[in-house]
């Protein structure tokens, strides 16, 4: 059983930072696909930043030049440093994980961006 649990959410003011961390727990033998989506009140989940097994990133353009994603293998742990934060970013935000075919989530942390 795989186990996602992300920390770090909060609520700042624009033009803030906060930094996300997802660890992966449970029966992992290999590097996966991680990353992060987002959910505003009233919109769709949307993709935020990816990162492959690799190292290989993307990112939705609405957080290109202010987030950055990153990963500790060693730990199974994502990261994700977001940067000169706006209202707009304000959301749910969930990790991800591929693994074995699968798509496994995590319950969510909330992002607020207000002044």
């Amino acid at each position: 059983q795989v186990q996602l649990v992300e920390s770090g959410g909060g609520l700042v003011q624009p033009g803030g930072s906060l930094r996300l961390s997802c660890a992966a727990s449970g029966s992992i033998f290999s590097i996966n696909d991680m990353g992060w989506y987002r959910q505003a009140p009233g919109k769709e989940r949307e993709l935020v930043a990816g990162i492959t097994a690799l190292g290989r990133t993307n990112y939705a353009d609405s957080v290109k030049g202010r987030f950055t994603i990153s990963r500790d293998n060693a730990k199974n742990t994502v990261y994700l440093q977001m940067n000169s934060l706006k209202p707009e970013d304000t959301a749910k935000y969930y990790c991800y994980l591929h693994y074995t075919g699968m798509t496994y989530w995590g319950k969510g942390t909330l992002v607020s961006v207000s002044s």
